[in-house]
C-alpha cells in the first residue's frame, strides 16, 4: 500500500477500527477538505513506555500540582481544540468527518481524551483510541505552556499502570523525540501492533488526577 490514498468508500467507526487494526489511520488534508485519506508510513512513530522520560522543568512544573487532570470529561473540547489554529501549529489534519466520527468512537469507549486544567479551564490535552494494549495517539493541545507534555505524560503513566504495550504517535516530531519517541520500520511496527491486539490493556485502572 502507498503512504495515503484517498478512498469513496464509506467511512464507518468499525471501519475506523478495523483501519487501525491493520496499521491504518485516516487524515484530512485541512479542516476545510471533505476529503479522507489512509496513511500507512514507511516509518512509524512510537514511544516505547518504558524509554519515556521528561525534563526536570517539567517535573517541577508537574510537583507544583497547579493542574488537574481527567480522564474523558470533556472529549468534544480536547478534538476540537487539537482541530483548531493557534500560534503553535498553521494546518490541521482534522476535519468535521473525523471529529464526528471519532466522537462515535468516543461513545463507544474506543476513543478517550486526557485533559489538563488550570483553575478550572481547559489549557491542554491530547486525545487517541485504545485497542487491545495498543493507545493510538492522534493529537494534542496546549494554551499554557507544558500543558500537553503534562497531558502526555499523565497518558504514558496511565498506560504502563494499565498493561499497554503499545503507544503509537504516527510520527516524530522533535517534541516527542525530546521525550523518548523514535522511529521504526512498517514492519517492526507492524510486529508490535499484532502482539498488542493480542493482549488487553485497562485505561481505568489509573484513578484520575494521576501524573507521575
Amino acid at each position: 500500500m502507498k503512504n495515503d490514498e484517498i478512498f469513496d468508500i464509506e467511512l464507518t467507526p468499525d471501519l475506523i477500527v478495523r483501519a487501525y487494526m491493520a496499521g491504518i489511520f485516516p487524515m484530512s488534508e485541512s479542516a476545510d477538505n471533505p476529503d479522507i485519506f489512509w496513511v500507512s508510513p514507511e516509518m512509524r512513530g512510537i514511544i516505547p513506555l518504558d524509554d519515556f522520560h521528561i525534563s526536570k522543568s517539567l517535573q517541577k512544573a508537574i510537583a507544583k500540582n497547579n493542574f488537574k487532570i481527567l480522564i474523558d470529561n470533556n472529549f468534544e473540547a480536547v478534538i476540537k481544540a487539537c482541530a483548531t489554529y493557534g500560534s503553535d501549529r498553521d494546518s490541521t489534519w482534522i476535519n468535521q468527518t473525523i471529529i464526528d466520527l471519532y466522537s462515535e468512537l468516543f461513545e463507544r469507549k474506543i476513543c478517550h481524551s486526557v485533559e489538563v486544567y488550570e483553575d478550572d479551564k481547559l489549557v491542554g490535552g491530547l486525545y487517541g483510541l485504545s485497542l487491545g494494549s495498543a493507545f493510538f495517539g492522534e493529537s494534542m493541545f496546549h494554551k499554557t505552556s507544558n500543558a500537553s507534555k503534562i497531558a502526555l505524560a499523565s497518558l504514558v503513566h496511565r498506560l504502563k499502570l494499565g498493561g499497554y504495550s503499545l503507544l503509537d504517535t504516527q510520527f516524530i516530531t522533535p517534541h516527542l523525540h525530546s521525550m523518548g519517541g523514535k522511529e521504526i520500520t512498517r514492519e517492526e511496527y507492524e510486529e508490535l501492533l499484532s502482539k498488542a491486539l493480542k493482549t488487553s490493556g485497562d485505561f481505568y485502572r489509573l484513578a484520575e488526577g494521576g501524573t507521575s
